[in-house]
Formats: structure tokens, C-alpha cells, sequence
């Protein structure tokens, strides 16, 4: 049988391949079936004709062409046969590099033995050659020691064969004593014995003998220093180190050791022994850790903590070493005289414009070139009632100072302030009479009122110079510029621009993008980018100067104003900032100037005595306070709105500062605000969004001001709402009393005669005897006739009863009055 295409037909298996074959099935309860099976063969691929014999080592049967897969050409059969021989080559290489680097760490292991065990070898021969050598100078020394003894023994006596007899034909006696010392020795030490280490090193040793302390390695390095010492016969026992201890005015124990270099415990011991059950983070007077210090061998060296400030004591300058310096000079005078307007014609700028309500409310700190090439340092004070102390300020710093008065006003209050701040200062002053361009300015009255006060102009044949002059139109500048030139040709002024900074404070502000920003006036030496100063209560390092043209500057020397960018806080306008060494010693000063500031407060605060509490106590009961919290833009400007509140009340209300404080209203201030029921001031300065969103959740009022006048006027009003109303009585009239009756129901009833005004029933009466006063109240019926009336006039006839009051007589004089509040004020 064959198919159609020549090939040979799927047969049967059966008796003989390819016919089918019978197989016989059995089944339960003896059944059986025959079945006829006809099995299939397997297809064979027979290659096409023209197709080579792969060669090489692969081809055995892979490459048998009866034997081959359907489909697989000779290309892919010769590319799957070099994969397999690339991968049992590579699994070959594997086994070799796992051998070799099994082998390699084998070797590594044997050798790190072999050096730990050679180091142990060594460490142990060390050891024994140090235990040798020990015994030998032991025995050296006993030898000695019994050498000694013999010849200082007395001659042989009877007795000495009787010692000896029992010994004889045994070893010596020394034998015995030094056996059992070696034994000693050789025996293994305990935990009560020497600890010396001998072979390795365990862990239980390293951490402490087997306990829970943990040893740091210094600690067992000299341990075991000591326990090699001590094997070679030497001293254990270190040269105690005596040092020069600083001593403050009280020092906390842990610190007494450490300047010491003794062991806390050592010191507490000491102090326990003398009575003092301290710890070792307890505070002991000075007195006390002298003894200590005393007693351990030291020397004492007692400090004072203003000690501190010793490293920016007041340098005295060479004169060689002085230069010409700029002269600083102060504008002053009355509010709207025209300060600034004079300063702004001077710097050709406009900077009232700027300023809330057209008054100066900051110090500002200006240079200025005049034509002849001399520099000039300008600080404009505000001339406000409130800026005093600013104002005094300005005349510390300063050089000279320009007393601006208005021609057409004349001497003012805050004009006299200037003159006695300059006076205080020793100053001179230069007089300049602005608004000369006005058709009411009168000069001569300025200079007949300048007498009163002691300030003789030239023209007055005195020595203060006076200059007319014009802001408005410019005239008498050059004047001016001109007198402030030559004044300061008679001062001479110099300063060392060589050494380190020091400068005074004008303002000091918290900038919200820089931080606390301090303008200051160099008054000595040149301050750098990078400089460490102290600055009052703070301190830090120059991160920037920028001048008063907003421009960057790497230095400022003397007479110089700038701003200074790097505080950790804002310092109070006024102090002195100073140049150290090094950021520990301006941290140190500045901390001890902040608790002695502290200090200074609390002392100020209290109350030394009971009496002094008690008065304060009645005081308090009999004053209402208004609290409130100030914000402002500027230092400056926070201390003279505090200096203005603390004049606002009298012996009745007063205006409590609960804070006050630079830069924005902040959620912190809210809080406090909140607790203690305060408004908010805030001086051109604004709350932050969640400090408004606190505020209006929590019912905090808040307000803004820009001109210190309006803020002041308010506190006023507010503080005027705390006075108790006036109590102002009004006579309205007298009544006699003619008969006394007792009516049922109602008690006793007055009849009275009005004597003179009105009797009215709404009003308060006062029962008097012989013209003293037995009783006041209100009366409780009032009647005409039968009729309940409202009043009577005089001349007439009533009945009246007083209410709960019924001890009346003939002859009593009644006195009619009325009371009216009258709602008082602050002035």
C-alpha cells in the first residue's frame, strides 16, 4: 500500500510491523474482549537532496540527516553548535575561578592563623620574659634584704643549731617561701587579683571583667600601662599636674573638676566631708571651691564675670596713628521747622516725601560731598515730643550740631530739648534760621529768644554762628556748608582708621527678607565684611555693609554710616558695637550682658521689704491699667512710643506695656495678646496671615498706625474710658421738719415746711440734727395732702418718709440734693 506521493503507508502493528494486531481485554466477573489495535509509525524527515554532512565534534547523531529536526538548516544547526560548546567552555572557566578562589581564601585563612598565633607566641614570651624578670629583681631584692639582716644580726648563739637541727638533709628555708611564690604567681588570677592580661584578649575583659560597663580603649591602654609598670618595678602613680584655676563668683561642681582635671566623685567627696551634701550639677559659692581648689594642691585665681568684657577694653591710639575724619553732624530742632526739608535741599533728594504724615519718625544717617570735595555725615532726629530720647541719642554720636529754628515761629519746646541736649553733650551748635523766605519770618526775634536759653549768636556779639537760610530756595546753603567746614577745622577731628571697629547703634530694625538690620556710625577703626562684633545684648558676624545709597561695600571706616546685615537678634538703639577675635568671645560677653540685663530687671521688679509689698499691693488695688501690645518697623521708634505711653494715665489709670517688640505681628503675639486681653498697636507694621487669621478667630483686636501722634490720641481715649465718672452734686433745697406723725401701714411721717428750693422725691436727702449728718438715703413718699406728688416748691407744705429710717423729731433740718456723673478725661 502506498499514498500518492510514493511513501509508505501508516500500518498496524499486530503479528508482523504495519498490519494491525489483536488485543485481548478482560473485565470484572470473568469478561473478556478482543480488540483489534492499529498503531501508528513515525514520520521520518528525509533531507532534500544536495544537503552537506555537518563535520566536527557535533556530528554524531545531531548531525545525522535521518535524524534531524524538520526545518533546521545547516547555518542554524552549526550556530546551536558552537552556543553549546561556548557554554560548556564558560561553565569550565566558572569551575576553574571557583576553585582557584576557594583555594586563595583557604590559604588567606591559613595565614591570618599563623600571624595571630605567632602574635600570641610573641605576646606570651613577653609576658613570661617579664614575669622572669620580675622574680629575679624579687630575689635580688630578698637576697638583699636577708644579706642586710645577717650583718646587722648579733654573733652565732646556742640557739642557732637548735633552729637549724630540724632542716638538716632538707632544702633550704628561702626555698620553700620562693616556690610558693611562683606558684602564686603562676596560678591564674581572679577577678579580686591583679588582672594583668596574659594571652588574647577577650571580650569579656575588654568590656570590664564580664560586667555591664563599657570601657573606652584609652581607659584599657592605661591599665595596661599600669600593669606594665607595675611589672617592671616602676611607679603606678602619675606627677600630679598643679594648675591656676579661674574662679568665678559661683561655679557648678561638675565645672570646679574639670578646671581642676580632679574626678567629680573626688570633689563631691571633699565638699561631703566638709559638711556639704551637694551633687555634681549643684552651684557652691567662691569661698567654698577655694578650699576645694586648696585642698587638691592647686592655685586659685578669682575672676569676676565682667571679666569677659575685658577683651574690648578702650584702646588708646597713637598719635601718629590718627587721620582726618569727616565730622558727624546732627540736625535738630522743633516738629515742622523744616529739618529734613533743610537736609534734603543739602543731599539734592527728597526723603519727607516718605515719611507718614510728612514728620520725621526715624533717624536717618546721610553722607554728603559739598563742592569743595569734604565729606559730611548727616543725622536727621525727629523733632516729635516722643523722640526724645532719639533725639539724645544723636547728640552722643555727633560732632557738631545744626539747631533749626523756624523764623516765623521762633523758640519752641522741642527747640529747648535740642539745646539742652547739646548742652549735656558738649557739643557745639551751629543756629540755622530757615524759612527766611517767608514774608513773616522774623530773625531777630529767633535770636532774642535763643538769650533766654543761653544760646548768644554772633550777630548777638556771641560765639555760637548763625546762618539764614532757605530750604525752599537754597539760600544761605553755601553759608551753612561753609560754617559746618570751618567748625570742624577748630575740632581737629581724628580717629585711627587702623584698628578695630567701634561704633554706636542709630537705628536697629528687623527686616523681613534680611533679618535684623542695625545702621550704625563708625566712630573708630574699619569695619569689614566678615567681622566678629558684640552689639549690646547680641552679636554676630558682618554678612554685608550696605550705605546710605542702598549700595554694597566690602568696608566702612570712621564716620561712616551704614547698615549692617549678620545680627542674631535686634540690638536696642544706642549700644556700642565692638570687633573681637573670635565668635566664642562675642557669644560669651553677649550672654553675660543679656543676664546681667536680666538680672538688673528682676531687682528693678522687686520688692525688697514686706512693707514695700504691701504698699505696692494697695497701689495696684487702687490703679486701673490699660494693657497693650506695641509692634513698630524700627527700635527707634518701639522705645519712643513706650517712653509716650508710660506719661499717658495718672493716679488712677496708667497704660501698661505688656510687650513691645520690632518687626511683624506674628501668631506668638496673638496668643499673648489673647491671654491677657490686650489690643495689638502696630506701627508701620503689619500681621502675617495666620497671626489675622488667629486674631479673627480668637476676637484679638488689631491696629495699625504710621504717624505716632494718631496711636498716642487713641491710647489716650482708651485709657480715659478706665477713669471712674466724676460724682458732682447739686443743692436743690432745705426742708424743716414741723411734726413728726405714725401713719399705719407706712411708719413715721415728717410734716415739714420747704424752707428754701424744691423738695423733690427723685432726689437724695440728708437727715441733719444741730447741723451734723445722722443719716442719708432716699425718700420713700413724698405727699401733698393725701396726694403722692413728684415735687414741692417752697414755701409749702409735704409729708415725707424716708426709706428704712424712721428715727425723726421735730426741728430736723432736711437737706435736698442731686448727683450728676461727669465723664472724665486724660489731659
Amino acid at each position: 500500500m502506498s499514498d500518492t506521493d510514493g511513501k509508505k503507508t501508516l500500518g498496524l502493528r499486530g503479528a508482523g510491523a504495519g498490519r494491525p494486531g489483536n488485543v485481548k481485554q478482560s473485565f470484572s466477573h470473568g469478561r473478556t474482549k478482543n480488540v483489534v489495535v492499529e498503531t501508528k509509525r513515525k514520520r521520518v524527515v528525509v533531507p532534500k537532496p544536495g544537503g552537506q554532512k555537518p563535520t566536527g565534534p557535533g556530528a554524531g547523531p545531531v548531525g545525522d540527516p535521518s535524524r534531524r529536526p524538520a526545518g533546521i538548516s545547516d547555518a542554524e544547526m552549526d550556530r546551536r553548535l558552537k552556543a553549546v560548546q561556548a557554554a560548556k567552555a564558560r561553565e569550565v572557566e566558572e569551575a576553574a575561578a571557583r576553585e582557584a578562589e576557594e583555594k586563595a581564601r583557604a590559604e588567606d585563612r591559613e595565614r591570618r592563623r599563623a600571624e595571630i598565633e605567632a602574635k600570641e607566641r610573641e605576646e606570651k614570651e613577653r609576658e613570661e620574659s617579664l614575669k622572669a624578670k620580675a622574680e629575679e629583681e624579687e630575689r635580688k631584692k630578698r637576697e638583699a634584704e636577708a644579706a642586710a639582716q645577717a650583718a646587722a644580726a648579733p654573733a652565732p648563739s646556742e640557739a642557732q643549731p637548735q633552729r637549724a637541727a630540724p632542716n638538716r638533709g632538707g632544702p633550704a628555708p628561702a626555698a620553700t617561701p620562693r616556690k610558693n611564690e611562683r606558684e602564686q604567681q603562676q596560678r591564674p588570677k581572679g577577678r579580686g587579683d591583679d588582672n594583668r592580661r596574659s594571652g588574647k584578649l577577650t571580650l569579656s575583659q575588654a568590656t570590664g571583667g564580664g560586667d555591664n560597663r563599657h570601657r573606652s580603649m584609652a581607659a584599657m591602654k592605661r591599665k595596661q600601662e599600669r600593669a606594665r609598670q607595675k611589672a617592671m618595678g616602676g611607679s603606678v602613680e602619675r606627677e600630679k599636674v598643679l594648675r591656676k584655676v579661674d574662679l568665678p563668683e559661683a561655679i557648678v561642681v561638675s565645672e570646679l573638676a574639670a578646671r581642676m582635671t580632679e574626678r567629680v566623685g573626688d570633689v563631691v567627696k571633699s565638699l561631703m566631708q566638709m559638711g556639704m551634701m551637694v551633687t555634681q550639677n549643684e552651684t557652691i559659692d567662691a569661698d567654698t571651691a577655694e578650699l576645694i581648689i586648696e585642698e587638691f594642691g592647686h592655685t586659685v585665681n578669682r575672676v569676676s564675670d565682667a571679666d569677659v568684657e575685658d577683651v574690648i577694653n578702650v584702646i588708646e591710639d597713637k598719635d601718629e596713628d590718627l587721620k582726618a575724619r569727616p565730622p558727624v553732624v546732627t540736625i535738630m530742632g522743633h516738629v515742622d521747622h523744616g529739618k529734613t526739608s533743610l537736609l534734603d535741599a543739602i543731599r539734592k533728594a527728597k526723603v519727607v516725601s516718605g515719611e507718614a504724615g510728612g514728620i520725621t519718625q526715624h533717624i536717618g544717617a546721610y553722607q554728603v560731598k559739598t563742592d569743595g570735595g569734604q565729606v559730611l555725615s548727616f543725622l536727621d532726629t525727629p523733632g516729635h515730643a516722643a523722640f526724645t530720647s532719639m533725639r539724645s541719642r544723636g547728640a552722643q554720636v555727633t560732632d557738631i550740631v545744626i539747631l533749626v529754628v523756624a523764623a516765623d515761629d521762633a523758640v519752641m519746646p522741642q527747640t529747648i530739648e535740642a539745646i539742652n541736649h547739646a548742652k549735656a553733650a558738649n557739643v557745639p551748635m551751629i543756629v540755622a534760621i530757615n524759612k527766611i523766605d517767608k514774608h513773616e519770618a522774623n530773625p531777630n526775634k529767633v535770636r532774642t529768644d535763643l538769650l533766654q536759653h543761653e544760646v548768644i549768636v554772633e550777630k548777638m556779639s556771641g560765639e555760637v554762628q548763625d546762618v539764614e537760610v532757605s530750604a525752599a530756595t537754597g539760600q544761605g546753603l553755601d553759608e551753612l556748608l561753609e560754617a559746618i567746614a570751618l567748625q570742624s577745622e577748630l575740632l581737629e577731628l581724628k580717629a585711627n582708621p587702623d584698628r578695630a571697629a567701634q561704633g554706636a547703634v542709630i537705628e536697629a530694625k528687623l527686616d523681613v527678607g534680611r533679618g535684623p538690620v542695625a545702621t550704625v556710625l563708625i566712630q573708630t577703626g574699619t569695619l569689614r565684611q566678615g567681622d566678629i562684633f558684640v552689639v549690646g545684648e547680641q552679636y554676630g558676624k558682618v554678612r554685608a555693609l550696605i550705605n546710605d545709597k542702598g549700595e554694597r561695600i566690602k568696608e566702612a571706616g570712621p564716620s561712616m554710616p551704614v547698615e549692617v546685615l549678620g545680627l542674631n537678634g535686634t540690638p536696642e538703639a544706642g549700644d556700642v558695637l565692638n570687633v573681637t577675635d573670635t565668635d566664642a568671645q562675642a557669644r560669651e560677653i553677649a550672654e553675660y550682658r543679656e543676664k546681667a540685663a536680666k538680672d538688673k530687671r528682676a531687682a528693678a521688679g522687686a520688692a525688697t521689704t514686706l512693707e514695700q509689698l504691701m504698699a505696692n499691693a494697695k497701689a495696684d488695688e487702687n490703679v486701673s491699667e490699660l494693657p497693650i501690645l506695641l509692634k513698630a518697623d524700627v527700635q527707634g521708634s518701639a522705645e519712643a512710643i513706650v517712653q509716650a505711653m508710660e506719661k499717658i494715665g495718672n493716679d488712677e489709670v496708667r497704660v501698661r506695656v505688656l510687650h513691645s517688640g520690632v518687626g511683624a505681628i506674628t501668631e506668638t503675639d496673638v496668643g499673648l495678646a489673647e491671654a491677657s486681653g490686650a489690643p495689638i498697636m502696630g506701627f508701620n507694621v503689619r500681621a502675617n496671615t495666620s497671626a489675622r487669621n488667629t486674631a479673627n478667630q480668637k476676637g484679638v483686636e488689631i491696629r495699625y498706625y504710621s504717624v505716632i501722634y494718631d496711636l498716642v490720641d487713641d491710647v489716650k481715649a482708651a485709657a480715659s474710658g478706665l477713669l471712674s465718672n466724676e460724682i458732682k452734686e447739686n443743692f436743690i433745697g432745705y426742708a424743716t421738719i414741723k411734726e413728726v406723725f405714725k401713719v399705719t401701714g407706712v411708719g413715721k411721717v415728717a410734716g415739714c415746711l420747704v424752707t428754701e428750693g424744691t423738695a423733690r422725691r427723685s432726689a437724695g436727702v440728708r437727715l441733719l440734727r444741730d447741723n451734723v449728718v445722722i443719716h442719708e438715703g432716699t425718700l420713700k413718699t413724698l405727699k401733698r395732702f393725701k396726694d403722692e406728688v413728684a415735687d414741692v416748691p417752697s414755701g409749702q407744705e409735704c409729708g415725707m418718709a424716708f426709706e428704712k429710717y424712721e428715727d425723726i423729731r421735730p426741728d430736723d433740718v432736711i437737706e435736698i440734693f442731686e448727683r450728676e456723673e461727669i465723664t472724665r478725661t486724660l489731659d
